[in-house]
């Protein structure tokens, strides 16, 4: 076994900021951690050794019942707006932030998610079980598979203990999380709603810092954030993924998908599908998500300013740097759509080529990713239920093609064979919970090679029968 190293390649920069930023927290001990599974090839991109922390001492670790030299155990404070209701405090209410790692591919924060109860988890235990860990782990992964700025998952930990949730004693278990760093809206909110100038201040020059070094001040520190969930949100969007709780203390400013709870990705498309048990109005619907990432950076926008400045002149600014969302997002839509068809350099005129097959497949309830992939291999009317809805709109499809030059590499770098379906994940979280992590191993292993279309994983590549579908998706706080 290799030897416990004396410390990681630790450099805390939140830690350092001001006290209010944040509570000293450690993590607390469970009685008997096991790995459930460690992602070894992040591991190493990190400076970390996995056979290491695959081992006895690494494993404690994972599970919070130590750390190594260097770490600065913290849990992180920031407000929100939940459904569109401002909570002044949230904060890290069940994760503790370990430290900061450095490495040749930059700056990334290593936390703990599931590590008990902060002086923000409002009367919570401060743990999860292993349903949500075992969640986020597969689809954090396989949106950094399909080329999905997002959060990483290191490890995750089966605690020994069980913890109540839905009048059920579940077993628990701790994620160990990766990020280029757990700054949210929220964060800035946070000092706002104090009117604390000076940490909005202190907390910008960090965030510019940190992500966009580029920025010349908070006006252009918005612009970049706002470009950034553009392409984010529109990537999200063009593979079917509903993150079901766009809340603004779940958007990170680094532009990185963060925090899955109740997500999910669509079987039959519908603009309106809703997955999120919690989500009972469809305020982060599919289709809704570009208009709340948009009001997710007005309320950024309205934090920063202060700073920005806050006569006339300067909210002018601050809407049209608010602007760019927009544009840009449309953009990139038509960009990621057009290819998911086969067309290369999109005009504006695609647009309603597009739209028409997408309404097309919501009256007949297709299949989202398996009718965009059929396009390629000539499966794709099979997913209507009359054929004839798809037959009617593929001539002028073809039509458009014949100007591009190669539409099926298009279309097959565009269209993922397999994505993580929510009865398959479903499935391994029932194997998982009676100790089987066979079919978690399958299954990953299938989502991190999403374009490969492979025999032996054929049929995760099948939509759910009627009886395995699932409707509704869970927190799990």
């Amino acid at each position: 076994m290799t030897a416990l190293p004396t410390t990681l390649p630790f450099d805390n920069s939140y830690a350092r900021l001001p006290a209010r930023f944040f509570v000293p927290q450690d993590p607390q001990p469970v009685p008997a951690p096991q790995l459930l599974a460690l992602n070894s090839d992040l591991a190493r991109s990190l400076g970390l050794d996995p056979d290491w922390l695959a081992g006895p001492e690494g494993v404690q670790m994972l599970a919070g019942n130590h750390w190594p030299e260097g770490a600065e155990p913290i849990a992180q404070a920031y407000a929100g707006h939940q459904f569109g209701g401002f909570n002044p405090q949230l904060g890290d209410g069940r994760a503790v932030l370990l430290g900061e790692v450095l490495t040749d591919a930059g700056r990334f924060d290593i936390q703990l998610k599931g590590s008990g109860p902060t002086a923000f988890s409002r009367r919570g235990d401060g743990r999860a079980w292993m349903g949500p860990v075992v969640r986020e782990y597969l689809v954090s992964e396989a949106m950094a598979a399909l080329g999905v700025p997002t959060t990483r998952a290191l490890a995750a930990v089966a605690t020994g203990a069980v913890v109540p949730r839905d009048g059920f004693a579940r077993p628990g278990a701790v994620l160990c999380r990766v990020a280029a760093s757990h700054i949210r809206v929220g964060t800035f909110q946070y000092f706002a709603a104090r009117q604390d100038r000076e940490a909005l201040e202190v907390l910008t020059a960090h965030t510019i810092a940190r992500h966009y070094p580029q920025a010349t001040g908070p006006l252009d520190l918005l612009r970049l954030v706002a470009e950034a969930q553009a392409r984010l949100i529109a990537r999200w969007m063009a593979l079917g993924f509903i993150h079901g709780v766009m809340n603004t203390d779940n958007m990170a400013v680094s532009g990185e998908t963060i925090d899955y709870g109740p997500c999910a990705f669509m079987d039959a498309y519908h603009p309106e599908t809703v997955f999120s048990f919690i989500d009972q109005r469809g305020r982060y619907a599919w289709a809704n998500q570009p208009q709340i990432g948009a009001w997710n950076l007005a309320q950024l926008a309205t934090a920063l300013l202060p700073l920005i400045g806050e006569d006339e002149a300067a909210i002018e600014e601050a809407t049209a740097a608010l602007a760019t969302y927009a544009e840009l997002f449309q953009a990139e839509w038509l960009r990621l759509f057009a290819a998911k068809i086969g067309i290369s350099a999109p005009r504006p005129e695609d647009r309603a080529l597009i739209e028409a097959l997408l309404s097309r497949m919501a009256v007949e309830r297709a299949d989202f990713t398996r009718t965009f992939r059929g396009l390629a291999t000539g499966q794709a009317r099979r997913e209507f239920a009359d054929p004839q809805a798809f037959d009617s709109w593929a001539p002028g499809w073809q039509a458009r093609l014949l100007d591009e030059a190669d539409p099926q590499a298009v279309m097959a770098a565009a269209n993922p064979v397999r994505i993580p379906r929510n009865h398959q994940v479903e499935a391994v979280i029932q194997a998982a919970v009676e100790g089987d992590m066979a079919p978690f191993h399958r299954l990953h292993a299938a989502l991190q090679a999403p374009f490969e279309d492979r025999a032996d994983w054929a049929d995760l590549s099948d939509a759910p029968r009627p009886e395995e579908r699932v409707a509704r998706t869970f927190c799990g706080t």
